[in-house]
């Protein structure tokens, strides 16, 4: 069964403590929520509003750097709040723009999907629009998976933005997609769910068909968090029916 979840970058620019912005997550409906860091809220604060909340952990955004560092913390850290996946957020366009960069990076991520699992945790990659820039005929995208077995957050957005079709690449991902970042963009842009250029029921049909386990709401700009997080929990909920 395929859930429904936030990611709580979308939420950033709100002035409250984790577990109050956790019960207004679970107030807007959603299964779940992806951290984006914890801040200095305390862990055990943070699983108490969880539970009240009602709410699952899809999985954690860690910065590389931290993960390569101390996979081990970061494990324990979030299997505190019954978290076992960790999802690198961000490489930037140097680590796509050649055949080789991308190899090297697919290698780097391999070694780290080693590590993390050494401590009973899955690693994704989440991706933007640089990766999908041309490389001798294919894209760093491409080769990067082509080399690499890391598991893939496909964020359909920025995939849109970068003049790919999204459903072609969750079917050729296949299994390797449990997550799918649910973001909306047009021209380049990220907006509101359904103001968009993105097909996002086929995206939400085709995601359930390869069997993702999550649909995870992200914009990463709104206007108004709070209206954006009870949009994106009714426009989710429709989409995931």
């Amino acid at each position: 069964m395929t859930r429904t979840a936030i990611q709580l970058y979308t939420l950033r620019e709100l002035n409250e403590p984790l577990p109050d912005l956790l019960a207004r997550v679970g107030e807007a409906g959603f299964d779940g929520v992806e951290f984006a860091g914890l801040g200095d809220a305390d862990p055990a604060d943070v699983s108490d509003a969880l539970d009240d909340a009602g709410l699952e952990v899809a999985a954690a955004h860690v910065p590389i750097g931290e993960l390569e560092d101390e996979p081990g913390l970061v494990a324990r850290e979030y299997h505190r709040l019954g978290c076992d996946w960790v999802v690198v957020p961000y490489l930037d366009a140097s680590h796509f723009e050649s055949t080789e960069a991308a190899t090297r990076t697919a290698r780097r991520l391999d070694e780290l999907v080693a590590r993390v699992e050494g401590h009973s945790t899955s690693l994704g990659y989440h991706n933007h629009d640089h990766e999908f820039a041309s490389v001798n005929g294919e894209t760093g995208f491409d080769v990067f998976c082509s080399e690499s077995e890391v598991e893939i957050e496909l964020d359909v957005g920025w995939a849109v933005a970068a003049g790919q079709d999204p459903t072609a690449l969750l079917r050729s991902l296949g299994s390797r997609v449990p997550l799918v970042h649910m973001k909306d963009t047009r021209h380049g842009k990220p907006v509101e769910l359904g103001d968009g250029d993105v097909d996002l029921t086929a995206c939400a049909n085709t995601a359930k068909e390869v069997g993702a386990d999550w649909l995870i709401y992200e914009h990463d700009d709104p206007e108004d968090p709070l209206a954006s997080l009870a949009h994106g929990g009714e426009h989710l909920r429709e989409l995931n029916r």
